[in-house]
């Protein structure tokens, strides 16, 4: 999520008391609430012997964000290992929803728009645990290889079907570009990476500039992946 320097107007609620941090694990089933943390799973899965959450070691975030943008790394999206989730409406109705019946696209899930997540259960297959690490580890390596390790907001845009974003940008000669304490990584150029310092208007600017270089010319219109909320 960005944001902006102005702040939210309104109530933000934060799914982060204990009701919300439970992870057990079922058989080869793991149910989590939406506070936990995305490595959690992994690593609990890992203990385990239960293969095939291991892409969400290496993703920043947490349950809930996971199910609201149908997160994804490695290849795989969240929904790919959900089983069933439970979310709550603006009237404080709650409903199970098994994951074939939830319409989800390229991070997106449009229910939860609208709707509050509250718990998930994600799906494992049984493996040793030395097999899972392995693959934690290569995930790991190939993530420290291509992506920046300084803090950022992911992914700034979503990929368009013709050509990843980061390429884009990087053959729009943007990579390294700055804007205050913001800059274009020089890692991968899909990441905006703070320097120390930067605004939410920092980035912003930068998000301007690369849509419409894209724009002019590529004639492509970049769309924004980063979550901006508030003013």
């Amino acid at each position: 999520m960005l944001i902006p320097d102005e702040g939210v107007r309104g109530i933000v609620v934060s799914l982060s008391s204990q009701a919300f941090l439970g992870l057990e694990v079922q058989d080869h089933h793991l149910c989590a609430g939406v506070g936990v943390r995305l490595k959690q799973i992994a690593e609990k899965a890992r203990q385990h012997g239960l293969s095939g959450l291991e892409f969400l070691e290496g993703i920043p975030g947490c349950v809930g964000g996971a199910l609201r943008m149908n997160a994804g790394a490695m290849g795989k999206w969240t929904f790919d290992a959900l089983v069933s989730m439970t979310v709550m409406d603006r009237s404080g109705n709650l409903s199970k929803w098994k994951s074939k019946a939830v319409e989800t696209t390229y991070r997106s899930c449009p229910m939860l728009s609208d709707h509050i997540a509250i718990e998930a259960t994600f799906e494992a297959l049984p493996a040793s645990e030395g097999h899972v690490r392995d693959i934690m580890t290569e995930f790991a390596t190939q993530r420290r290889g291509s992506q920046p390790i300084g803090a950022s907001a992911g992914c700034t845009f979503k990929n368009p079907d013709t050509c990843p974003a980061g390429k884009i940008i990087e053959e729009l000669g943007l990579k390294g570009q700055r804007h205050g304490q913001a800059m274009v990584s020089d890692v991968h150029a899909n990441f905006i990476v703070n320097l120390g310092g930067a605004t939410a208007a920092d980035v912003l600017s930068l998000i301007d500039l690369i849509q419409k270089r894209a724009r002019e010319e590529r004639g492509l219109e970049l769309e924004v992946e980063v979550q901006i909320l508030g003013q």
